[in-house]
């Protein structure tokens, strides 16, 4: 069994793009509306292993308000990124936009990480 995680996200083509560059991810399929203007179902993966799906969410909502009540309801923990810098480098893209709820730090069970709660709502712990 495999099983990985499908946000619902305004602006999914742009998250797309976003979650690639934070964490050197490639579109491994993909649907597009029929305008071509956002995803129906698109698959994120990392050296070939599926690490997420994306779809455009079906109403509008105030991300603003996520990030004001740093409201986080799960949070997608993306570990054994490798190095700090790769761990930075995710934070950083993940950032733009965002709310830090913890800027990058280290843990007894991490010697790098950082929360971040995206400009999409998506909330993200990174770290090695």
């Amino acid at each position: 069994m495999k099983c990985y995680t499908q946000v619902y996200v305004m602006n999914s083509m742009e998250a797309v793009e976003t979650y690639c560059r934070a964490f050197g991810a490639e579109v491994t399929f993909e649907v597009k509306n029929d305008a071509q203007t956002a995803y129906e179902h698109c698959e994120l993966s990392v050296n070939n292993e599926g690490i997420l799906a994306v779809a455009e969410a079906s109403e509008s909502y105030d991300v603003s308000v996520i990030h004001r009540l740093k409201w986080q309801t799960m949070t997608f923990n993306a570990f054994e990124l490798g190095s700090a810098d790769a761990v930075k480098k995710a934070f950083d893209v993940l950032r733009e936009g965002g709310i830090v709820i913890d800027e990058i730090h280290e843990l007894p069970w991490s010697k790098c990480c950082a929360t971040v709660i995206d400009r999409y709502g998506v909330c993200w712990w990174v770290g090695i």
